[in-house]
């Protein structure tokens, strides 16, 4: 099965400047998503699509392939999918490659893991879903104003309060992993569609880089997973990609 891995990386961002290339433990946000895709069984080719040089130099690097991105579809108001669907058409026109999978990672999720990925699409695989998504559990009470003095609960009655454990199964977007048929995605032009499916990850690695504060948590929670203890269940990125061969 032919897996496509898209990372979009464009230069602009308001919350932080030049976010994708800001550094987390040494390296560029931009090449966490690279190597775990890299590292990943699934993928057979990374893709970054860019409007920026300096990324596409940083992504190259990191052995990705680099898809320049028009810029057309690189401003604040340019959607994700229109990104991949970009790199869908132009490896379509320019080489006839038409992935069955295609698997959408984000520079702000930079602790994802290669398992994260590969556990995902066999998510998407066994339950015969046409579109994925990595999720942890949520178990907050989330509110809405409806105007002055008048909040309202979007995801409960405010006037039953259940233990967590007697609460329905919720579920948070964590960000860091998407996967869609390709055919279905190019019809759908939308990342979920047809039969959606969950996979649920560690929360220890459901983290999203969009404001400054969020790298100095991101680097927190990296300093508190190597303090773990071995055999807790959780591989730093150089255990989850041993024994997996280099690709140029």
């Amino acid at each position: 099965m032919d897996v496509l891995a898209v990372i979009p990386a464009r230069g602009g961002s308001k919350g932080i400047p030049r976010k994708n290339l800001q550094r987390l433990d040494g390296m560029p946000l931009v090449a966490h998503s690279i190597r775990a895709a890299r590292a990943a069984r699934h993928p057979s080719r990374v893709v970054v699509s860019t409007d920026d040089p300096e990324i596409a130099s940083v992504a190259r690097e990191a052995g990705a392939e680099v898809i320049p991105r028009p810029e057309a579809l690189s401003g604040d108001t340019a959607s994700s999918e229109a990104a991949l669907l970009h790199v869908l058409d132009v490896l379509g026109e320019q080489e006839g490659y038409r992935p069955e999978l295609l698997v959408f990672l984000q520079c702000t999720a930079p602790l994802t893991l290669p398992q994260d990925i590969d556990a995902t699409v066999d998510t998407l695989l066994a339950q015969g879903a046409d579109s994925a998504l990595a999720v942890v559990p949520f178990h907050h009470f989330l509110w809405q104003e409806a105007g002055p003095g008048r909040a309202v609960g979007i995801n409960h009655d405010p006037r039953v309060r259940l233990p967590r454990q007697q609460q329905p199964p919720q579920y948070l977007e964590t960000g860091a992993v998407y996967v869609m048929r390709a055919d279905g995605f190019r019809r759908a032009r939308h990342r979920f569609f047809g039969r959606i499916a969950l996979h649920v990850m560690p929360r220890e690695r459901a983290h999203e880089i969009d404001e400054p504060v969020d790298l100095a948590i991101a680097e927190a929670m990296l300093r508190f997973q190597r303090r773990r203890p071995p055999g807790n269940g959780r591989l730093s990125m150089p255990e989850a990609m041993a024994g997996r061969p280099e690709t140029a």
